[in-house]
């Protein structure tokens, strides 16, 4: 993460750790059976060996000219976005501690900790920025671990494929300053080794059930995305959970709010491009988030000059 380090020394070594975070191999060649323990190896030692070590009480946030910081502190992401690493993190905690497998249980506290750091950078940029955010609920651990951190694991998935395009929207547009966008580049990298990791655990521990088991987890499967489309169309009428109203849906209008006159399917193809991109430097044998990019193909598919035949 850009923290302005002078020292050439230093400044090496937050490059290579910036290159490690990005680009991994599994050290075992050939095929690797999904649902194997070497699957199992493979994706957790992916998140493990990919860390980045930055701490955020040590960034140098940027100074902001009156209008990037009035661009910037309008936002209306920001009390949701504390909020969901907040719950992130502690969804994530409290599925590990169900887990006795050593490994998986080390990448899972990881992945926790992680989140937790991604809510301390949240929270420092809005001290810093002078935010405004609404008071901060309890964050309880789930009563049902297994489906907190799918819920959460999914929810990221979506979360992080329009992230990444509206997060390189905003590069292009000058929205953000690019001292700022340096300071975030890491935070929007990790939830990319975040729901890699996660799409890898959903198929390894389907193949770790009984052959009766595995349908009901499919289903519940199908349950979580349920419940996220239910949950995301409220949001899109601008209301969240208790009834309350609010504008949370910036996966939707996060163009216009960063100045970008796109229409949907030019963005749903930033969108893949850039999910294409963030996802090149790891592992091709690992598995790859694969139900919104579809449907967004699909989308892209009738944009004119797609190629797609008449």
């Amino acid at each position: 993460m850009a923290d302005h380090l002078h020292t050439p020394d230093k400044a090496d070594a937050v490059a290579a750790a910036d290159y490690a975070m990005r680009n991994w191999r599994f050290a075992i060649p050939g095929k690797v059976r999904i649902g194997s323990d070497a699957h199992k190896q493979m994706f957790c030692l992916q998140l493990l060996e990919t860390h980045n070590p930055y701490k955020p009480a040590v960034i140098d946030w940027p100074t902001l000219a009156p209008d990037a910081l009035q661009r910037v502190t309008s936002l209306p992401i920001w009390d949701i976005a504390v909020q969901t690493e907040g719950r992130a993190g502690i969804r994530a905690r409290t599925y590990a501690g169900t887990v006795t497998d050593p490994l998986l249980k080390q990448a899972l506290d990881m992945d926790a900790w992680e989140e937790g750091r991604h809510k301390v950078v949240l929270s420092r940029l809005v001290e810093v920025y002078g935010i405004q955010l609404a008071p901060e609920p309890d964050y309880p651990a789930p009563k049902h671990p297994e489906w907190a951190w799918m819920v959460t694991g999914y929810s990221e998935c979506i979360d992080s494929f329009f992230a990444f395009g509206l997060f390189e929207a905003a590069k292009r547009t000058g929205y953000f300053p690019m001292a700022l966008i340096d300071t975030f580049e890491p935070v929007i990298q990790e939830e990319g080794r975040h729901i890699l990791f996660f799409a890898n655990w959903v198929q390894w521990y389907r193949h770790q059930l009984a052959w009766w088991k595995r349908p009901w987890f499919r289903l519940k499967i199908w349950t979580v995305w349920a419940f996220l489309i239910y949950e995301r169309i409220g949001l899109a009428r601008g209301f969240n959970a208790q009834g309350e109203a609010q504008d949370a849906n910036f996966a939707v209008t996060g163009g216009k709010k960063i100045g970008v006159d796109l229409g949907l399917l030019d963005l749903l193809q930033i969108c893949l491009d850039e999910n294409d991109r963030r996802m090149a430097g790891y592992d091709p044998r690992l598995l790859r988030p694969t139900f919104v990019p579809f449907f967004a193909r699909l989308a892209c598919r009738f944009r004119p000059g797609s190629g797609r035949e008449k």
